[in-house]
């Protein structure tokens, strides 16, 4: 089970990293590629890439290095928040129901790494 969360948490890290990035550091190209920011202050992109990033860094840094370890469920909880919120307030509100598999794909993978690093499988 190790090995699927460490998988899980890899592909997290470089799914939210990128977007994170792109919202953080190339906001033109997140307006162009990311229906929702259109209408959005860049001090919002900015908000929302800055806390993909962290996320996306606390998926593998503390239990990489062994430093807080516990703060790898959380960066779960808070990305699994991220998700939620985008779905709720932006995705349905907007119709936009092409896009919501892959974010509920993104909710379901954090709020797996969620439950495995905090050891509540069954198995």
């Amino acid at each position: 089970m190790n090995i699927v969360l460490w998988i899980v948490q890899v592909i997290l890290l470089f799914m939210y990293g990128f977007a994170g990035a792109t919202k953080v550091f190339n906001t033109a190209k997140a307006r162009e590629t990311m229906n929702w920011t259109k209408g959005r202050t860049d001090d919002f992109v900015h908000f929302v890439g800055t806390a993909e990033l962290l996320g996306a860094l606390g998926m593998i840094l503390p239990m990489l290095t062994g430093i807080l370890p516990w703060l790898t469920p959380l960066a779960g909880v808070g990305l699994s928040l991220i998700q939620l919120l985008a779905i709720i307030t932006e995705h349905l509100p907007k119709k936009e129901f092409k896009i919501l598999p892959f974010n509920i794909l993104l909710l379901v993978l954090a709020v797996f790494v969620v439950v495995g690093r905090w050891g509540l499988f069954p198995f």
